[in-house]
């Protein structure tokens, strides 16, 4: 069997007992066998500043080649007033600049959002969409993953504690598995 794919999983919450990160880790043990999700680590990224375009500092850099590395890219993002984060738009923004020189260019991509609320943070999955578009990212389409209820979904072990929520992500992932295989740039 061939390698896995190199999925890099982007958080959009630092707080420590995070529910994205949760499901996001959840999510990566229910990951089918062609799939390896990784959790790559942006909360120390210092501002966008395009000052510093000509000489990058090296964690924008790494940052850079590690999307650059991966076969895709999951997003998984909580919702802060209709939106994502500030500091997961600071990361895209990082990983786009300068102009013409995105490491985001052509990666296919998924979003999962992650709600405690009932509408599993429709605003944030939405207005991140707009931004991944504008980045030439395939986006999958569908299944649209809105996670709600995020405080109930996650066990004392780490794994999903509703059977449902376990199945609806499995097939999430298995979609997002067959999107990456039909929109995956030419090697």
């Amino acid at each position: 069997m061939p390698n896995p794919k190199d999925i890099a999983v982007f958080v959009g919450s630092l707080r420590k007992e995070s529910f994205t990160r949760k499901v996001a880790l959840a999510m990566a043990k229910i990951a089918p066998a062609t799939m390896k999700l990784s959790i790559v680590e942006v909360g120390h990224l210092g501002p966008y500043n395009q000052d510093l375009d000509p000489n990058p500092p090296a964690d924008w850099t790494a940052l850079k080649e590690r999307i650059q590395k991966a076969d895709a890219v999951l997003f998984a993002t909580p919702e802060y007033n209709r939106s994502v984060p500030g500091f997961f738009k600071n990361v895209i923004d990082i990983a786009s600049r300068p102009y013409g020189k995105s490491a985001w260019d052509g990666k296919p991509a998924a979003i999962v959002s992650v709600s405690p609320g009932a509408i599993g943070g429709f605003g944030a999955n939405h207005h991140l969409r707009q931004s991944l578009v504008f980045l030439n990212m395939p986006t999958m389409p569908q299944p649209e993953a809105y996670v709600g209820g995020a405080a109930q979904l996650i066990g004392a072990d780490g794994d999903f504690a509703k059977p449902e929520t376990k199945e609806f992500l499995g097939k999430f992932l298995a979609a997002f598995d067959r999107w990456i295989d039909r929109n995956a740039p030419a090697k």
